[in-house]
């Protein structure tokens, strides 16, 4: 057995070269690799400042259609993504339920993200995750044991906690689920949920958990966050840590209506001058002020600028670095 495993981790680490010298240097992936925390910055393998930008996908068991292959392709190729974000729905008939089955649509996206020159955020997206931390382990768990030789990795532990205890509830969770992970994987970068659905960030920077490659998960809606929550961004920069805003959207916290564009370029711009990674909210088509695509749209891609709602038209001229589209 032991000799099987050793089998194993060869061929991983032969398919993990092949795909690395597959990928060119102006991929992320071929231009940062294996990411790390170093003070309170996300860097590349030579130690430079690595800023991702991107998209987050939608609840697996809701919106399951978009994980495939060509909307991750798409994602990079048109909307010049560097990270695509894989939203695991864990409770409402999702992974607790069906393991197997949404499983399946996460190591779809991490597969086509691998082959692309991709990082991917592998999102536990929970809003009880203290509940479910056997289950967190055994995911996270299994997704290390296949995944830890690729750079393209980023575990997300706990999307976003409700109002609950850090030191109590989160903290104690997060330990426990690193611990699985880097039984197996030992260099990838980690995010931690904070409390009030990702937003005490700085309340997480006074006692940050014991493992040095940890970031820690700030959302924003630019129609209802405004200065006070970057103010409490930057305090927690300034303690020293590093924070990945992992989901941000351009309207009201609720995913509706009203879309705040002056807001959300503040943040934006606050973002990249700070170096904060980012991912918006989301790929998905419903009647929603959150969402990047009108109800009905085509599932792998391709997407024309009619298919986009005023959220999807805005935020991928952003990541094209063209003029913004406000209507």
């Amino acid at each position: 057995m032991k000799k099987l495993n050793e089998i194993k981790k060869g061929i991983f680490f032969i398919l993990a070269m092949m795909a690395m010298m597959d990928i060119s240097a102006q991929n992320p992936v071929g231009r940062h690799g294996f990411l790390k925390v170093k003070g309170n910055k996300i860097v590349g393998e030579k130690g430079e400042e690595a800023q991702l930008r991107g998209m987050s996908l939608c609840w697996t068991q809701w919106f399951g259609k978009h994980y495939n292959y060509q909307t991750v392709q798409w994602l990079q190729e048109d909307w010049k993504c560097d990270v695509v974000r894989a939203a695991m729905a864990v409770e409402h008939d999702g992974y607790l339920v069906h393991p197997d089955m949404e499983q399946m649509k996460i190591e779809t996206v991490i597969n086509a993200a691998i082959d692309i020159g991709m990082y991917v955020i592998i999102d536990w997206h929970d809003h009880h995750a203290q509940r479910n931390v056997e289950a967190a382990k055994r995911f996270f768990g299994e997704m290390a044991r296949k995944y830890a030789l690729f750079p393209n990795i980023i575990y997300e532990l706990y999307n976003e906690p409700l109002q609950i205890s850090w030191k109590d509830s989160i903290k104690p969770y997060c330990e426990a689920v690193i611990a699985e992970i880097r039984k197996h994987d030992k260099r990838n970068l980690v995010i931690c949920g904070t409390p009030t659905w990702s937003q005490d960030v700085e309340v997480a920077a006074a006692d940050p958990v014991k493992d040095e490659n940890v970031a820690y998960a700030m959302h924003f809606y630019a129609a209802t966050h405004k200065q006070f929550l970057r103010d409490k961004t930057k305090k927690a920069l300034d303690m020293g840590v590093a924070v990945f805003v992992s989901e941000f959207g351009i309207c009201d916290a609720s995913g509706r209506d009203p879309i705040d564009y002056e807001e959300t370029k503040t943040w934006l711009k606050f973002c990249d001058e700070n170096k904060l990674s980012y991912c918006n909210w989301g790929i998905y088509d419903k009647k929603e002020a959150a969402a990047a695509l009108y109800p009905g749209k085509n599932t792998f891609g391709g997407w024309t600028f009619e298919m986009l709602t005023p959220s999807g038209k805005f935020i991928r001229a952003w990541l094209r670095k063209e003029a913004l589209v406000t209507k």
